[in-house]
């Protein structure tokens, strides 16, 4: 990652689903910001693997948690207030999604999984954030969302359709939180080169595909949508709330 510096010295910050892709990497991102970084996921062995990649030492705690549980939720930043005093920082990163035919004819177990895991987790892991961060009048709320929230797509359907309300989330809760100086956005991106998106972008027949759809030619790398997280997560984007950063290669435009 370059050296790009973001003046998040001693934040405090809580990333969901930081065991791995998008959410591993933003985690060493900032503990290299000089952050102290909170991460949660499902498996133990997956958060202790994690640890060592971050390779923080005191300055990373990790914390077992299924965001989708509003006990777990708690446990999970009442740890990180425990720890290190505060939450500056939510990254809401956990995705999931089940590849699944029409939503007509999707199952409704299937669909509550998907919508818990993407949409009800955000929800629940915002309301604790900013529980905490309007006693402080000071914080920022950055999400993953997708560009699947906004254009349809073949098993994409429910997924998409948690992306949107997630986008949704995002507007309602910055108007409803700027009286307490907390911004609260999310980024969009396209297709990132994760282990989540691997059996697309790993197919070269696929990817070809993929390319041609996208102006810039290329899919995502992960630091293409790092930085503009931390600049949402920074002092620099003071003035900046309810908005969603779309980073796709110009594949919307």
């Amino acid at each position: 990652m370059s050296n790009v510096w973001y003046g998040l010295e001693e934040k405090v910050a809580v990333i969901t689903g930081g065991s791995r892709g998008i959410g591993l990497e933003l985690a060493k991102a900032l503990v290299a910001q000089k952050a102290k970084v909170v991460v949660c996921g499902r498996k133990k062995e997956g958060l202790e693997a994690a640890v060592a990649a971050i390779d923080g030492g005191d300055r990373v705690l990790a914390v077992p948690a299924h965001i989708a549980k509003e006990e777990d939720v708690n446990a999970l930043f009442d740890a990180a207030v425990k720890t290190f005093g505060h939450v500056d920082i939510l990254i809401n990163n956990v995705g999931m999604n089940l590849l699944t035919g029409s939503v007509v004819d999707t199952e409704p177990a299937t669909w509550n999984k998907i919508i818990e895991s993407n949409l009800t987790g955000t929800f629940l892991c915002s309301r604790k954030a900013a529980m905490i961060m309007r006693e402080r009048k000071r914080g920022r709320i950055v999400s993953i969302s997708s560009i699947a929230g906004r254009k349809a797509a073949p098993g994409m359907g429910i997924y998409g359709i948690a992306k949107a309300g997630i986008e949704m989330l995002t507007k309602v809760l910055a108007f409803e939180l700027a009286q307490f100086n907390i911004q609260v956005n999310a980024v969009a991106p396209a297709m990132v080169k994760t282990d989540f998106s691997k059996p697309f972008w790993s197919n070269d027949a696929i990817r070809v595909e993929i390319e041609k759809g996208i102006p810039m030619g290329r899919i995502a790398e992960v630091e293409d949508v790092i930085h503009p997280v931390l600049f949402l997560c920074s002092d620099k984007a003071e003035f900046i709330t309810g908005q969603v950063l779309v980073v796709d290669g110009g594949t919307l435009a």
